[in-house]
């Protein structure tokens, strides 16, 4: 047995003692009895936090407890061994086996190098299949010429290791500046521009597991949501977080973050573009507090034999006060009630009653009180406001003030307008400002930590309602305002910052693509010139250039090599997505069924229920996705398939930069001049 050999039995054999004491730790979970406690309440909180740490001790045959390695030889205080892993494992004693990689001692492993060690002597990584050690390699960072074995090999076949189903995670691969990203302090708004395949989503996600370890009392309280673009993509990533023992994470896309009800309309780009507007916002605060109606006469409540008399004009002042206060609407006319009450009691009190607080509350109840404060300061919700607003060109005008032209308030107004609010078709533009009446009324709770994904997609008023979400909270945003495929795109991330409440925020690039080869990211970067002038091409620092084949075919024959090219990919192993025109995924899946080729689809609404090696993905769904092989086909009908020429080769140069390793792609138009 060679030195090697016997020094990765050493580890298979710590390995194995790992899972043992994993499994003893379970097992004194599960024998703890929740219904010990010395109440039915306490009772149920133990069963839930116990539910949860059992789960969390779950052991996965189908890798390790851990994937490195560190030798720390400090100044001062004795040299110790730390090996690196996905969750924590202690002995009897209490004394760590496995480190979490959310462990500050862990920071070494992803940022020690030759130049700052941070008093790491070594680094190991280790290969894995099926849960066994298969190979180790070094990093000697105070020697690095003397690496054993090739130097960052395990880390290349980690990167590029086929995969089905899910979003893996990246624990073991993070580099130097995402490690950066990922540990940036709960109070800290980062704001990550990615290039494709630079892993910006899982570097996000990785983010709030770290969180939730470092903060986990605070944000236990307040709460972490994940916002990405649509239900495939939320599915592709739901494995992440609990493979890294979190669970207590939510999950939204845009659509149902901002439920207000049915979408049931849709509208042409321009006018869902203006609803998307931030001056929507002026709009809709003015609208709700031009409701206000100025009193001109007394409120008078029967007392007894007495009436009792509040004048218009204190009445008047009453009003200004609250609405000056800077409080939600319905919470400042919830007040005014007990604001009137106390006017009437000082009156009472003037002509020599002695009324104590229960005849304030009595007088804020009275119905005399009530009829006044809803003729004064009446009951909104946002339904009705949004529904007056889009039917009366009056309340609009009025509303919009100098913020919309005439022509602009002519866009918005409905052609024939719903009788009614329940009878209203709302679009999706409409439910941003919803949204934002909702808040304007009565304030959206706020979370400790949002991570929105793809954010250049989103309008200002779509940013918005997520700021409002994180307002007392921080967030992580990821995106490219190069894959940017609507028509409201951002085109900066400060603009989009301020649009989130976030003016103060670090902004961090990642441009070293670890995910997509170089020949298929140079290939897409040739859309760059003419979609984003000025954004600079990610750089692929793969040794595996890739593969790129491009195959035109004629008309006739197109569905016939889609499904010789996807049995091709299919035939080894990893996942394979047919990326096609939206127009085309019912006759391509057709073909492909016919073809006996086994796949699954996906859509906006639903990701797969199951996990399939070959996904049929219509190219509005394919952002944020990611496989191993891909075919593409007729890339000038998926940009032809957007409102507008710009968003057209956005859209295509998402679809093109979704493979790990091969990119096929299959057409009968001709490709777009950028591209020929």
């Amino acid at each position: 047995m060679t030195a090697l050999d016997s020094e990765l039995a050493r580890e298979q054999a710590y390995l194995d003692e790992a899972r043992a004491q994993l499994a003893r730790m379970r097992e004194l979970a599960e024998s703890l009895d929740a219904s010990k406690a010395s109440d039915a309440v306490s009772g149920e909180v133990l069963g839930w936090v116990l539910a949860r740490r059992i789960a969390s001790l779950q052991d996965d045959p189908r890798t390790t407890l851990f994937f490195g390695r560190i030798d720390v030889e400090p100044a001062e205080g004795p040299a110790e061994q730390f090996h690196i892993g996905r969750r924590h494992v202690s002995d009897e004693a209490g004394d760590p086996v496995v480190v979490d990689w959310r462990a500050p001692i862990s920071t070494a492993f992803y940022r020690a190098s030759p130049t700052e060690p941070l008093d790491v002597v070594r680094r190991r990584r280790f290969g894995v299949d099926r849960g066994r050690l298969t190979a180790l390699e070094d990093e000697h960072l105070r020697e690095p010429d003397a690496a054993d074995g090739a130097a960052g090999s395990i880390l290349a076949a980690e990167i590029e290791r086929p995969r089905t189903g899910p979003m893996r995670d990246i624990v073991s691969t993070i580099q130097p500046e995402q490690d950066e990203i990922v540990r940036s302090d709960v109070t800290v708004s980062v704001c990550v521009q990615g290039a494709p395949g630079t892993g910006k989503t899982a570097v996000g996600l990785h983010r709030a597991a770290w969180l939730l370890y470092s903060f986990r009392d605070r944000l236990d309280r307040s709460g972490v949501l994940v916002v990405g673009p649509n239900r495939a993509f939320l599915d592709h990533i739901g494995a992440v977080l609990p493979s890294l023992g979190e669970v207590r994470v939510g999950h939204a896309t845009i659509e149902t973050l901002l439920d207000h009800g049915r979408v049931r309309a849709v509208e042409p780009a321009d006018v869902a573009t203006l609803k998307g507007d931030a001056r929507l916002a002026a709009v809709l605060r003015r609208a709700v507090w031009s409701s206000l109606v100025r009193p001109t006469e007394a409120l008078v409540v029967p007392r007894g034999v007495r009436k009792r008399r509040v004048p218009a004009y204190e009445v008047a002042g009453i009003v200004d006060e609250l609405a000056a206060r800077g409080v939600r609407y319905a919470a400042a006319r919830d007040l005014l009630p007990q604001r009137l009450a106390h006017h009437v009691l000082l009156e009472m009190e003037r002509a020599g009653d002695a009324p104590d607080d229960r005849v304030q509350d009595a007088v804020a109840k009275s119905a005399a009180v009530k009829k006044y404060v809803a003729s004064i300061w009446p009951a909104l919700d946002p339904q009705a406001v949004l529904h007056r607003l889009w039917s009366d060109s009056y309340a609009l005008r009025e509303a919009a003030g100098d913020d919309l032209t005439a022509d602009e308030q002519a866009k918005l107004l409905w052609d024939k307008p719903a009788r009614t609010k329940g009878a209203a078709r709302w679009s999706l533009a409409d439910m941003a400002l919803l949204d934002e009446l909702d808040d304007l009324l009565r304030r959206v709770p706020s979370l400790g930590h949002v991570v929105l994904d793809e954010a250049q997609d989103l309008s200002p008023m779509q940013l918005r309602a997520v700021g409002r979400r994180a307002s007392t909270g921080s967030v992580t945003v990821l995106g490219d305002i190069a894959q940017g495929t609507t028509p409201w795109a951002t085109a900066s991330w400060e603009e989009a910052m301020r649009h989130l409440g976030k003016e103060e925020h670090d902004l961090v690039v990642l441009d070293r693509g670890f995910r997509v080869p170089a020949v298929v990211i140079e290939y897409a970067a040739r859309l760059l010139p003419v979609m984003a002038p000025g954004l600079g091409a990610p750089v692929s620092v793969r040794d595996n250039p890739g593969r790129l084949e491009l195959r035109p075919v004629g008309a006739d024959s197109l569905a016939a090599e889609v499904v010789v090219a996807a049995q091709r990919a299919a035939a080894s192993p990893g996942s394979v997505g047919v990326i096609v025109p939206d127009r085309d995924v019912e006759r391509l899946s057709a073909a492909l069924a016919a073809a006996g080729v086994e796949h699954g689809r996906l859509d906006l609404e639903h990701g797969d229920d199951e996990d399939h090696q070959v996904e049929v993905v219509p190219a509005s769904v394919a952002k944020g996705l990611e496989f191993d092989r891909t075919v593409v086909v007729e890339p000038a009908a998926i940009a032809a398939a957007e409102p507008d020429a710009r968003t057209g080769l956005r859209r295509l140069y998402v679809v093109l930069t979704r493979a790990v390793s091969e990119l096929t792609i299959v057409h009968a138009e001709p490709l777009p001049d950028a591209l020929a």
